[in-house]
C-alpha cells in the first residue's frame, strides 16, 4: 500500500527537479525610463529570442526609478539623461555605464499644431493649457524645469497638470486634454497624432540617454552582455534609430569579443589585474601585446591596428597620433639607475656611468621610449657621447624588463630603467638598489588613447575607466608611477 503511496509522489517529485534543472537562465531585471519602453521591449524581446535570455522590465520615470534603485532588485537601469546615471554612480549604485542616444525636447501638439504653438514663450500664454513632466519623476520634467529657469521663464509658470512620465505626456496631448505639452522628440514620432515643434532653446542641449549596471546584480556579466547588445550599432541601437532616436556610435555586436591592446612594456605590472578582472567581468577576452613602444609604433606603421595603445611616453604617441583619438593622460613614470645591492661600483650620479671598466646597459633609442628618453637625457646632460665612447654600454634591449634580468644576472653593473621595473617584483627589490636620477627629463608620461577604426570603442573606454578606478589606480602607485589624470 505505501509502495502505491509513495510512487507518484516521488514521480512528482522527480518531474519538478528535471523543470527546475530547464528553467534556464535567471532573468535579468531592468529598471527602465518610460520614454523608452517602445524600443526597449522590442529589443528584450529580440535578446530572448537568440539568447534565452528573459529581461523583465519595469517602466517609471526616470527620477522614480532612482529613488527606487537603493531598495529595489535589479541589475540594469535605463535612464532618460546621464544626471540620473551619474546621481546613481555617486551613490554607489551602479557600476559602468554606457551611451545609448540622444533626444531633443520640444512642444508636443495635436497633429496640425491648431494653436500654432512656435517658440518657448507661448508657455506664458495663459489661454494655452500646457502639461510638463514633473520635475521630480520624470526627466524630461526636470530638463524643462531647467531649461525654463534658464530662460527666465519659469518663476511665476503655472502648468495646467504635471505627468509623472513621458508617455503620458504625450496620450495627453492624443485625447485632447492638453494643448501642448513638453516632451522628447523620439516619444512624439512614435505617436502619428502629434506633432512635434522644436525650439532653439531645447535644440541647444540635446539629452543623452544612458544604460548602467547595478553593483548590486548578481549576474553582472550577463547584464554586461545585454548592455553591449543594447547600445550595439547592428542590433539595438538600429531598433532606436527606426523609433526616431538619435543613436550614439556603437560597438559592432560579437558575442564573445576579442579586442586588441597594444602597451608598452613597462605598464605590465600597472594593468595586467585589470586586464583580468575586466576580461572575466565583461566576458571579453584582451589580446595585449607588450613591448618596446618603438617596435609597436614600427608594427601599426606597417598597416597593424590595435584597438587602444597605452603608450610608455607621449612621444611615441605623437607618432600614430591620426590612428588614434585624443589621448589621456594617466600616469608617469621617473627613469632611476639601477645596481646590485650594495652599489659595489659605486654609482651615485649620471656621470659616474663613464666609470672605467663599469658594464652600463641602456634601452635601445629606436625600438623604446625608454632608450629615446636615455639617450635624450644623457644628450641633454652633455655625456650621451662619451659614456658610449668608454666601449661600456652593452647592446640595447627593447625592453626595461631585460636590462633589471641583466643587473639580476651579474650581466651588467648599472642600467637606466623606468621605476616600475624597478619595483616590478619583490626578487629585484631585495637584490638591487635604486638611484633617483631627479632630473626632469628622466620623467616619461603614460598616455592611453582608443583606435579610430576600433570597432569595439565603447568597450576600449570602458578598460580605460577600469584602469583609472580606484582599483586601477593602486596598482600604478603601487609599482612608483605618479598619477597624472586629471
Amino acid at each position: 500500500m505505501w509502495k502505491k503511496i509513495l510512487t507518484p509522489i516521488v514521480a512528482t517529485a522527480v518531474l519538478m527537479l528535471s523543470g527546475c534543472e530547464d528553467s534556464g537562465p535567471e532573468p535579468l531585471v531592468m529598471h527602465c525610463a518610460a520614454g523608452m519602453k517602445k524600443p526597449v521591449s522590442a529589443i528584450a524581446g529580440q535578446y530572448e529570442k537568440e539568447y534565452g535570455v528573459q529581461v523583465q522590465l519595469q517602466f517609471g520615470g526616470s527620477g522614480t526609478l532612482l529613488t527606487s534603485l537603493e531598495i529595489a532588485k535589479g541589475d540594469i537601469y535605463l535612464a532618460g539623461d546621464s544626471s540620473y546615471t551619474n546621481i546613481a554612480k555617486e551613490k554607489g549604485l551602479l557600476a559602468e555605464t554606457m551611451p545609448v542616444a540622444l533626444m531633443r525636447a520640444g512642444f508636443g501638439v495635436p497633429k496640425g499644431n491648431p494653436k500654432g504653438i512656435s517658440k518657448l514663450s507661448d508657455i506664458q500664454n495663459p489661454d494655452l493649457k500646457i502639461g510638463i513632466g514633473n520635475p521630480n519623476a520624470a526627466s524630461v520634467g526636470k530638463f524643462t524645469k531647467k531649461i525654463l529657469t534658464k530662460h527666465n521663464l519659469w518663476e511665476g509658470f503655472e502648468p495646467t497638470v504635471l505627468f509623472p512620465t513621458v508617455n503620458e505626456l504625450a496620450n495627453a496631448t492624443k485625447l485632447g486634454t492638453v494643448d501642448a505639452v513638453i516632451l522628447w522628440d523620439a516619444v512624439a514620432s512614435q505617436y502619428p497624432e502629434l506633432d512635434f515643434v522644436s525650439v532653439p532653446e531645447f535644440d541647444a542641449e540635446k539629452k543623452d540617454i544612458t544604460v548602467g549596471i547595478l553593483k548590486a546584480s548578481t549576474q553582472a556579466t550577463e547584464a554586461l552582455k545585454f548592455c553591449r547588445y543594447l547600445t550595439a550599432a547592428d542590433r539595438g541601437l538600429e531598433v532606436f534609430k527606426a523609433d526616431g532616436y538619435e543613436p550614439v556610435k556603437g560597438d559592432k555586436w560579437v558575442e564573445s569579443p576579442e579586442l586588441v591592446l597594444f602597451s608598452g612594456s613597462m605598464l605590465r605590472p600597472a594593468i595586467q589585474d585589470t586586464i583580468e578582472r575586466f576580461e572575466e567581468r565583461e566576458g571579453v577576452r584582451i589580446n595585449t601585446v607588450f613591448n618596446g613602444c618603438g617596435i609597436l609604433v614600427s608594427q601599426m606603421k606597417a598597416g597593424e591596428n590595435p584597438d587602444a595603445y597605452f603608450s610608455c611616453d607621449q612621444s611615441f604617441m605623437d607618432m600614430v597620433s591620426d590612428r588614434f583619438t585624443l589621448p589621456s593622460t594617466v600616469s608617469a613614470n621617473e627613469m632611476v639607475i639601477l645596481v646590485k645591492k650594495g652599489n659595489p661600483k659605486g654609482v651615485t650620479t649620471l656621470p659616474d656611468l663613464k666609470k672605467e671598466g663599469l658594464k652600463v646597459g641602456f634601452s635601445h633609442p629606436e625600438k623604446s621610449a625608454l632608450g629615446a628618453l636615455t639617450k635624450r637625457m644623457l644628450e641633454g646632460e652633455g655625456i650621451y657621447q662619451a659614456i658610449l665612447d668608454t666601449g661600456n654600454v652593452m647592446p640595447g634591449s627593447a625592453t626595461g624588463d631585460f636590462l633589471v634580468n641583466q643587473i639580476r644576472s651579474n650581466s651588467l653593473d648599472a642600467v637606466i630603467v623606468y621605476k616600475s621595473n624597478a619595483l616590478s617584483n619583490d626578487s629585484t627589490v631585495a637584490e638591487c638598489d635604486l638611484i633617483e636620477i631627479g632630473k626632469p627629463a628622466a620623467i616619461a608620461t603614460q598616455p592611453y588613447a582608443v583606435g579610430q577604426n576600433s570597432e569595439f570603442p565603447n568597450l576600449m573606454n570602458r578598460f580605460f575607466e577600469a584602469c583609472v578606478s580606484e582599483e586601477g589606480k593602486s596598482a600604478f602607485l603601487q609599482y612608483g608611477f605618479r598619477w597624472e589624470l586629471k
